[in-house]
């Protein structure tokens, strides 16, 4: 689709509007993996390898998407990511985000590095927001954030586990965005020359454009050069299990760990009492390499689905990709890409659209596979029992 012309209709359709309004550097980094990207491109293109199975002349007049996550009724098993610089994307674009969820009758997750605080976010909620927290050095500034996302009346933190260290992300590097000096900063400012409705609409009239949920503590941070030096600083590679029980000692409400992609991290994150995980290669922006995360999740399933909740994450683009997701066991999906290209391509109405389409696509997939509620998908629904070799070998075991 010409990004100029048409009705954007899916998460590609978004994503076309939205390369052809963000200034480069803002596109890229909402785009791009680490590296090679190679686990990027594997994040989405294995999802085509879930094969559904359908059904004909089965009563499906009352189909049900409705589902509960972690104790919240939700009208779709979908949850809006943690996206860190969401706000840059739209003007004050978590604020625009959580209203979209909200209406659809879904979680959004608000980044610790959001550009929107959380008191201005649940200001805008009709449904609190989930909190997304990542383990920082300043084990004060932690228990403050917890506090302050507790006190603004978040119930659910999602812990991100997979951020020891930044990824080495090279569109990041070549665009300016994480390269020190003048001709970083030029690179940037001709990018932002060259998007002069952005400009307006979100530099100027959605400011101030800084860590809301940090703008207490990080040297000037409305300045992303100071924001990076500080955040580099921040990631604490000396993290490990014991801290989680920390960060359950001091949370009261639900705890989801972010980026578990082995069986046994996954069965330490249920015994250190993880109300749920979620399967994620951090959308293909760590380590380059590493397993998509539909190719993990029906082994990781298997070993604690019993146990907690499991989301998946990573590459879904549509509400077919939600159900399969459910038929290989998960709980429900978290997407980020998606609502950021919707939001940046479309505004709120372009992102209330996308949603609803997806919950049509939902509807729609468990229509012709002969299901009518969200508990009753599951692997009879697949043609044929998942396998990863497949891609290696050509042929289904």
């Amino acid at each position: 689709m010409n990004p100029k012309f048409g009705y954007p209709a899916t998460a590609g359709d978004y994503r076309e509007k939205a390369r052809a309004r963000l200034p480069g550097f803002l596109f890229d980094y909402l785009d791009g993996g680490a590296t090679d990207e190679q686990t990027l491109r594997a994040n989405e293109a294995d999802w085509a390898n879930i094969k559904l199975r359908q059904r004909v002349m089965v009563n499906v007049d009352e189909v049900d998407t409705a589902t509960t996550l972690v104790g919240q009724h939700c009208a779709m098993p979908v949850v809006l990511a943690p996206l860190g610089l969401a706000g840059m994307m739209a003007r004050r674009g978590e604020v625009q985000a959580v209203r979209a969820a909200n209406a659809a009758g879904i979680p959004f997750t608000l980044s610790t590095v959001g550009i929107c605080p959380v008191e201005e976010v649940q200001a805008a909620a009709t449904e609190a927001a989930w909190f997304q927290l990542y383990m920082i050095r300043d084990r004060s500034r932690i228990e403050a954030l917890l506090e302050k996302a507790w006190a603004a009346g978040c119930r659910t933190l999602v812990f991100t586990v997979d951020l020891p260290q930044p990824g080495m992300r090279h569109r990041d590097f070549r665009n300016g965005l994480s390269s020190p000096g003048p001709r970083a900063r030029l690179l940037k400012i001709q990018q932002l020359l060259s998007r002069p409705a952005w400009l307006w609409s979100v530099a100027v009239r959605g400011g101030p454009l800084s860590f809301g949920n940090l703008s207490d503590v990080v040297p000037d941070a409305g300045n992303l050069d100071a924001f990076k030096d500080w955040i580099d600083a921040q990631f604490d590679p000396t993290v490990t299990w014991a801290d989680i029980e920390w960060i359950r000692q001091h949370w009261q409400g639900k705890l989801l760990l972010k980026g578990i992609l082995d069986v046994e991290d996954a069965r330490q994150a249920v015994q250190l009492g993880a109300d749920g995980i979620v399967v994620s290669n951090h959308g293909g922006r760590q380590l380059d390499g590493v397993a998509s995360g539909v190719d993990k999740l029906p082994e990781i399933v298997a070993a604690v689905g019993a146990q907690t909740e499991i989301f998946a994450d990573g590459g879904v683009r549509s509400g077919v990709d939600v159900f399969r997701a459910l038929a290989l066991g998960a709980r429900g999906v978290m997407v980020g890409r998606p609502w950021a290209w919707a939001l940046a391509g479309g505004g709120e109405a372009g992102l209330t659209r996308l949603l609803a389409s997806w919950q049509q696509e939902l509807r729609l997939a468990m229509t012709l596979t002969g299901v009518t509620r969200i508990v009753d998908i599951g692997t009879e629904q697949l043609d044929r029992p998942y396998n990863p070799e497949f891609r290696k070998t050509g042929e289904q075991q």
